[in-house]
């Protein structure tokens, strides 16, 4: 019976063990998407697209000064990249896109800005005029300028919530056939490098634990400890 249960203690020490692995591959699968970012920013070009189309919608092509402006949109869009390929908080990046768009805000581009925002055009011209000169804003005015406010607000979070969603999730795909890759690699090169490996039972548990390192990776830790735990409570059980 002692040897039964201790036998029982080393399976479960060995599924524990086993988990860590798997996580550890997981881990490292995910370093190597990020090294991507060294390659004209790799895998966090995903998702960039979303916010280049909300900014769009705001800042005409032909707004700001010129192409060289900072306030011209391909100007704003770089700034932008450079803060998302940075991995800038959500929070200040939002803060950054909102205030290089209101920036740009002024009569000739009020058009635009409101029909992106569904606000009063007429109004939205006027409070840029006064915004400008420095005049105090009327109620009807300061009303449609807080709504622009918020719809812009609004829009800018749509962006980048998108844009961080596909970021990750593009992420976690990348990861799961580079985690794959390695986990088949290193069983082949303890294999002994022969080409029967690839029909063989290891080279089905490489796959299957590459398969699963990437959704393990973030909760391997946990689970290792849960699973010695069961097995603590369970041995406790048994006496």
């Amino acid at each position: 019976m002692l040897a039964a249960a201790t036998a029982n203690a080393i399976s479960q020490m060995q599924l524990s063990n086993v988990v860590l692995a798997i996580g550890s591959l997981g881990t490292a699968a995910y370093g190597v998407v990020d090294v991507s970012k060294g390659m004209g920013g790799g895998i966090s070009n995903r998702g960039f697209g979303d916010i280049r189309t909300i900014i769009s919608k705001f800042i005409p092509p032909a707004a700001g000064a010129g192409a060289s402006s900072a306030l011209a949109l391909p100007s704003v869009l770089a700034t932008l990249r450079a803060n998302w390929l940075n991995c800038m908080a959500l929070v200040d990046q939002k803060s950054v896109a909102k205030a290089l768009i209101k920036l740009n805000l002024t009569p000739a581009t009020a058009g635009v800005m409101a029909a992106a925002a569904g606000v009063d055009a007429t109004l939205l011209a006027s409070v840029a005029e006064k915004l400008a000169s420095g005049a105090a804003l009327i109620q009807p005015e300061t009303d449609a300028y807080g709504r622009f406010d918020l719809l812009l607000s609004a829009m800018l979070d749509q962006g980048y919530q998108r844009a961080d969603q596909r970021y990750r999730n593009s992420a976690k795909l990348l990861a799961v056939p580079i985690a794959v890759i390695l986990a088949l690699v290193g069983a082949w090169a303890m294999d002994g490098g022969g080409l029967t490996f690839f029909g063989s039972a290891d080279a089905a548990k490489a796959l299957l634990g590459g398969l699963l390192a990437t959704p393990l990776a973030p909760v391997a830790k946990d689970l290792s400890s849960a699973i010695q735990a069961g097995a603590k409570l369970a041995q406790s059980w048994k006496k």
